[in-house]
């Protein structure tokens, strides 16, 4: 499901690439039907500002929102259990999945960055993705309205993966999350990548380093896209 790799190339660091494929991504996603058209009417609007803006300004603002903010990291197991050592292990059970249905990661990728997990679902079956996808949709959902609350458009992704789901984030979640007080100041920050067990590895795939997984995923959809137009 294309659907499903589009908005995690849209959650990737935003590049030169990405933005000379919008357009075409945008077709993607009318065409494969998959998002209502009151939610994809949100994606277009964080398309569109994307095409418009200027690229270092959008540089700029991913790395403000998403690497420099745990309140809306991308990593979806820190959501919910943060450093803990049950954060390792479901990574370990996340990652065995993923080479169980032929994707692998390198040991420096973790499994629960969002745009890895979403490429993971566009090669499952459709309901399978779907029931994956309501396993974590109250993430969605407080990262969603973290975001909406902040006025950014990027909101719009993480509205478009509720709808996907067939069940309701929790509203007590999205509550709590939405009083959560996070220091996302530089201190807090300095002092978490000191951590080594907690974030091995998390340095390369910071700030928008994409996997080879995610960049042939591009590549793929350029050719389906060229072929097409």
């Amino acid at each position: 499901m294309r659907t499903f790799r589009i908005i995690g190339m849209l959650l990737n660091y935003p590049t030169k690439e990405l933005v000379d494929n919008l357009g075409g991504l945008s077709s993607v996603l009318h065409d494969e039907g998959v998002l209502n058209a009151k939610t994809i009417k949100g994606v277009d609007k964080l398309i569109n500002m994307m095409g418009k803006a200027d690229l270092m300004d959008l540089q700029e603002d991913y790395v403000g929102l998403f690497d420099r903010s745990r309140a809306h990291s991308l990593y979806l197991f820190e959501h919910i259990h943060g450093e803990s050592r049950d954060r390792g292990m479901a990574m370990i059970n996340l990652r065995g999945h993923y080479a169980e249905h032929g994707l692998t990661l390198s040991h420096k990728e973790l499994p629960d960055y969002l745009p890895m997990f979403l490429e993971f679902l566009s090669i499952l079956d459709f309901k399978e993705a779907q029931d994956l996808l309501n396993e974590t949709v109250h993430i969605y959902g407080a990262v969603g309205a973290k975001l909406k609350k902040k006025g950014s458009l990027y909101a719009a992704l993480f509205k478009a993966l509720e709808a996907i789901a067939t069940v309701k984030p929790d509203p007590k979640f999205v509550e709590a999350a939405l009083n959560e007080v996070i220091d996302d100041s530089l201190e807090a920050l300095d002092e978490d990548w000191v951590e080594p067990d907690a974030f091995n590895g998390l340095g390369e795939a910071d700030c928008g380093s994409c996997s080879e997984n995610i960049r042939r995923m591009g590549e793929n959809l350029e050719a389906e896209i060229e072929v097409k137009h």
